[in-house]
């Protein structure tokens, strides 16, 4: 596969070109759409193979938006479908989590906007922003650095809609947010949850990936916008959920008997997940599901019990 001329200038971490690639080749979308989820709240499923989700919410005088897409051009063109919508100024822009997809689209909306993300997450943007720096005669434009950090949660009113944004802890990478929106029953998941897909592993933690997913599920939500495809239900959720929960209880037990983890593959029984979509070019897969647990494991140590959500 050619490679876009943004991973060049860029170099990405191999795990986030994994997760990159994946996103380029598999997300289906037919056609960019605004879906309203609730008063005020809606959903915007992209239509680029390569960008994420976002959603925003429109208050009497500011709107919040939930992750901005892959770069400046998607960013635009969410811009312009809140445009169709509201003439108000974004003020905050939420980036669930460092990968680009979900946040090169933040200089779309000005420098004034206030954004929003983790400490992790701000980290590992000045990370790649220096490597770039160091390999160019300038220092690149910071995408709108991440200027306020949520360390374990935050409250904001947009008009009079509440909006909790936190932070489960490590999940799918170690720098999530997760925004709930209690009056819309709605939920905005980043790549915590993929609806009907089976997930790329970053560097988070698979125990508490599952926790958060029960903590979602324990919440009044009726509409699911997730990091990437179509807008999902708890049911979706709980799928999602289940499959990485049992594949977690297998892996675990076996890696306890010591046994290895091309045997591992073998053993595995999860065919009752059989209708998630898996791309094993892109580690993708359950087996790869259950390699990237079996290294969490392997770097606890050699007999580390799952813990039992």
């Amino acid at each position: 596969m050619n490679m876009p001329v943004w991973y060049h200038r860029h170099r990405m971490p191999r795990a986030c070109f994994r997760l990159f690639a994946f996103t380029l080749a598999v997300l289906t979308c037919a056609a960019a759409s605004v879906e309203k989820i609730g008063p005020d709240l809606y959903a915007y499923i992209s239509d680029n193979d390569s960008s994420a989700n976002s959603t925003f919410l429109i208050g009497d005088k500011d709107v919040l938006v939930v992750d901005t897409g892959l770069n400046e051009q998607e960013g635009h063109r969410l811009l312009d479908e809140i445009r169709k919508i509201s003439p108000l100024p974004v003020r905050w822009i939420v980036n669930t989590h460092y990968h680009p997809d979900h946040r090169g689209g933040n200089s779309a909306f000005g420098p004034d906007a206030i954004v929003i993300s983790t400490r992790y997450t701000r980290l590992r943007v000045l990370e790649a922003l220096e490597a770039q720096s160091a390999k160019e005669a300038h220092r690149p434009s910071p995408d709108y650095l991440l200027n306020e950090n949520v360390e374990r949660d935050l409250t904001l009113y947009v008009g009079n809609h509440e909006v909790r944004i936190y932070q489960p802890g490590p999940a799918h990478t170690r720098g999530d947010l997760v925004v709930y929106f209690p009056e819309q029953r709605a939920i905005s998941t980043g790549d915590l949850f993929l609806t009907n897909s089976c997930p790329y592993m970053d560097d988070g933690d698979m125990e508490n990936w599952v926790a958060a997913l029960d903590r979602i599920l324990a919440s009044p939500v009726d509409h699911v916008v997730p990091g990437h495809f179509k807008v999902a239900t708890k049911n979706d959720v709980r799928l999602f959920r289940d499959y990485l929960a049992d594949l977690r209880d297998q892996v675990a037990a076996m890696h306890k008997q010591g046994l290895p983890l091309a045997e591992m593959k073998q053993r595995l029984d999860l065919r009752k997940y059989a209708a998630l979509r898996q791309f094993p070019q892109y580690e993708a897969t359950f087996a790869d599901n259950a390699a990237a647990y079996y290294r969490q494991l392997e770097m606890r140590g050699p007999a580390a019990p799952a813990n039992s959500h």
